[in-house]
């Protein structure tokens, strides 16, 4: 019976082993479902793949070392004792109640990984549309402030330019006072500028009556 110590002692290892794996796999979705963080990010979509391929695995042997004892309990040559076959029915029915425990944590894991993802998906469309609110009002200040520049540039232009007729002014205003001061301290000017403007009143004047006499003359001829 050395076969069957040999295989009960591999089929008792793989079962402790296949029992911290499914706990630790088990307790994958409790983590998941309190955090509900990104699955991705966080990384537990990786640990939850590593454990479901080592617990997957580890259910395989187990199933393989029970057909193995399955084998042994049929042996007629060397038929087990009560004891052997008693500890082999455990094992099967240990098998069996893994089997579905693991197909249950499944199960519950996706049903866990699916809702962080989906809240992740949430999360990440409200940000995205915050974020795209946020851009378009930001855009919008722009538009204002760019308004808001160009109307200050316009009146300090209308400033300046009302500033640049100021000193115009004051520049004319300037030249007359300095002309009328120039025509004050030399007075003979005004006294010949009178005359010329006498003089021309006269000679206009004479002008005008020699042009009348000479009109007379020639209707007094004509007629």
């Amino acid at each position: 019976m050395s076969t069957y110590d040999s295989l009960h002692r591999q089929c008792r290892t793989l079962e402790s082993l296949f029992d911290s794996k499914l706990t630790a796999y088990s307790r994958l979705a409790t983590t998941i479902t309190r955090n509900q963080d990104d699955v991705e990010a966080s990384g537990s979509g990786e640990r939850w793949r590593d454990l479901e391929v080592e617990v997957d695995e580890l259910l395989v042997k187990l199933g393989e070392i029970n057909e193995q004892l399955q084998v042994v309990s049929n042996d007629p040559d060397s038929p087990p004792s009560q004891s052997m076959q008693r500890a082999i029915q455990r094992h099967r029915d240990v098998y069996q109640d893994y089997s579905r425990e693991l197909r249950r944590t499944k199960t519950n894991v996706q049903h866990a990984l699916d809702k962080a993802n989906l809240l992740t998906g949430v999360r990440n469309d409200i940000d995205a549309y915050k974020s795209s609110a946020a851009d378009s009002l930001l855009a919008e200040r722009g538009h204002i402030d760019n308004s808001h520049r160009m109307t200050d540039d316009m009146l300090a232009q209308a400033y300046e330019t009302r500033a640049e007729f100021g000193r115009q002014r004051g520049t004319i205003s300037g030249i007359n006072a300095r002309m009328q001061g120039v025509l004050s301290t030399m007075p003979g000017i005004n006294g010949i500028i009178g005359m010329i403007k006498s003089r021309r009143r006269r000679d206009s004047i004479i002008l005008g009556v020699i042009i009348g006499l000479c009109t007379i003359l020639l209707l007094t001829y004509i007629f």
